[in-house]
């Protein structure tokens, strides 16, 4: 661990898994219209996106995202042109993907790429949604409440908890992320931007007791 990063204790570490869970949907993942992988920090989401593409899960796909608020560093030219390129390096044909170079937010993420779909003349039923594993409920909610005629399919790469904490490698920034995720999850629906969903009372007080820790940095005011 670096200065700027600590071991989470046991009971962090189960309560982080708690959330981690609850995070993900479980969709069966099956072919769908399009797929929309969704910008961030983590390459595991266009390696993956060609995973289900190189299987044929969809015909086309749409990368979406600006610069990174997280790391601007590590994506300098934004999310989605460096997934592109990532995910052309692994085998999906340039043909197959379109951009959309100027989300700043999940919101942005999905409307922006309907704008590029409807532009492309790609008729859209079902949609293939590929982000990072604790991303998967906060951007199904999105989906629904703003692009609420097509079907929502959850997908992220298949790590268990602490895989992922090691590929990142820096247990409190995945678990402030994992708690950021959730007060989103609580609080959107109440400003409009994305449906209800229930959280049981089990991840609640998780998600509070990691505040107290100090798991603070991802929140919103």
């Amino acid at each position: 661990m670096t200065d700027n990063q600590w071991a989470l204790t046991e009971d962090q570490r189960q309560q982080a898994k708690l959330i981690w869970d609850y995070h993900q949907m479980r969709h069966q993942v099956r072919p769908a219209d399009v797929g929309i992988g969704l910008g961030s920090h983590d390459l595991g989401v266009p390696a993956f996106c060609a995973r289900l593409y190189r299987a044929e899960f969809f015909p086309a796909l749409v990368f979406t995202g600006g610069p990174n608020p997280t790391a601007p560093e590590r994506f300098p030219r934004g999310e989605a042109v460096h997934f592109r390129e990532h995910a052309i390096e692994l085998g999906v044909p340039d043909e197959a993907i379109l951009v959309e170079p100027k989300a700043r937010n999940t919101g942005q993420n999905i409307t922006f790429s309907r704008e590029v779909l409807a532009a492309a003349g790609i008729k859209v039923n079902t949609v293939l949604l590929i982000s990072m594993p604790y991303m998967e409920r906060r951007s199904f909610a999105t989906a629904c409440k703003l692009w609420p005629e097509v079907e929502v399919i959850c997908a992220s790469e298949p790590l268990e908890f602490d895989d992922y904490l090691k590929s990142i490698g820096d247990e409190k920034l995945v678990t402030d992320q994992l708690v950021g995720d959730l007060q989103r999850v609580i609080e959107y629906p109440k400003l409009g931007f994305a449906i209800e969903q229930d959280v049981p009372e089990d991840v609640h007080a998780a998600f509070e007791s990691l505040i107290r820790d100090g798991f603070t940095s991802r929140l919103i005011s």
